[in-house]
């Protein structure tokens, strides 16, 4: 394992080592993921200093094959794409939908209405990720941030059970932090860098990414100050998923879009702030006791829909209605039964007129 420790960069003394622990930089992958302009800010020290400091940083990282070299060609980004984790999730459906799972060092935005299935996803993906490499997990820990206070423990050990998982080893490998506000979302993901690695964490949910942040900052007004905050939580999180190698789940509220007289009219919130930092958009929606997946923005994948259910394993694969399965035996039956010779009217004969 790679020695991470601020100490061992040339230049950081136990003075610049206690400015930037104070500030919560505890290794260099903290200097790399926080950037030379915030930690200039938070900690006071001279600009340039830090710009050089956070460089070394990277270099480091570099050599240590923890970061991409600066210039590479496209054969290599091709192949390093090719080895990326993902993440199953447990369905033929979503997993085509996703090309396999949801990806590593790529923040994946699920939004859709309350009760479309956003949270049961999460936490499905919280028991997925423990799997072994083998069964398509990553063998990781869950860093799960609840902003919403829907995280439920119990629903992760039904989950596990079901999968064939121990439940309490499934547990114990999910850290909870709970957030009360905005300013308190962006703390716990500045100092995530130490629960990252002694956990092992592969997977970040943040459930929901922007609604502390919507609740807090009403009117017009507040807009600009609004989206200049989610916009920096938001390169924390897709920086922090890149340095670590893991996966981000940000879920994310709709709201109705008021110009819109024809068509769906539901519309994430975030603005351009979200789309733009989201690798992956996928919007859910019931359709009855079901639920439709659409992959609404992706770098290369399809727009396309799926259908998935909630079960107690999780998301689950839809099971066909009684009607489609009757109408499917029935089929097979008109198929294999013979065809009847179609005869003619008997011709007269002689002997017949």
């Amino acid at each position: 394992m790679a020695d991470l420790r601020l100490d061992t960069l040339p230049g950081v003394g136990p003075v610049t080592r206690k400015k930037l622990n104070d500030s919560g930089i505890h290794n260099i992958m903290d200097l790399v993921v926080r950037g030379p302009v915030e930690i200039s800010d938070i900690t006071g020290m001279d600009f340039d200093s830090v710009v050089n400091l956070v460089n070394k940083a990277r270099y480091q990282l570099i050599e240590e094959g923890k970061l991409e070299k600066d210039f590479v060609n496209a054969t290599e980004i091709y192949k390093r794409r090719q080895d990326l984790g993902r993440i199953t999730t447990d369905t033929d459906c979503l997993d085509h939908l996703l090309d396999g799972g949801v990806e590593t060092q790529a923040i994946t935005e699920v939004y859709g209405e309350f009760s479309s299935g956003k949270t049961q996803f999460c936490h499905t993906m919280c028991v997925t990720v423990q799997k072994p490499k083998e069964d398509g997990g990553l063998d990781g820990g869950v860093l799960y941030i609840d902003t919403e206070n829907t995280f439920r423990p119990e629903r992760i050990v039904t989950i596990a059970k079901m999968k064939g998982l121990d439940p309490e080893k499934v547990l114990d490998r999910i850290i909870v932090a709970r957030a009360y506000n905005s300013s308190h979302q962006q703390l716990i993901l500045e100092e995530a860098g130490p629960i990252i690695e002694e956990n092992k964490i592969k997977l970040i949910v943040v459930d929901s990414a922007v609604g502390l942040f919507r609740a807090e900052y009403l009117g017009r007004g507040t807009l600009s100050v609004r989206q200049q905050r989610l916009n920096k939580f938001m390169h924390l999180l897709v920086r922090t998923a890149e340095a670590y190698n893991i996966a981000a789940i940000a879920t994310n509220q709709v709201m109705s879009a008021p110009d819109v007289f024809f068509g769906d009219p539901t519309r994430p919130i975030g603005g351009n702030v979200v789309a733009h930092t989201s690798t992956y958009r996928i919007y859910f929606k019931k359709s009855g006791k079901k639920r439709i997946a659409r992959m609404v923005d992706s770098p290369h994948h399809p727009e396309q829909e799926v259908i998935f259910t909630l079960t107690e394993v999780g998301v689950s694969d839809p099971e066909e209605d009684s009607k489609t399965k009757v109408d499917k035996l029935l089929s097979k039956k008109t198929e294999k039964k013979p065809t009847a010779q179609v005869r003619g009217p008997a011709k007269q004969g002689p002997e017949n007129a």
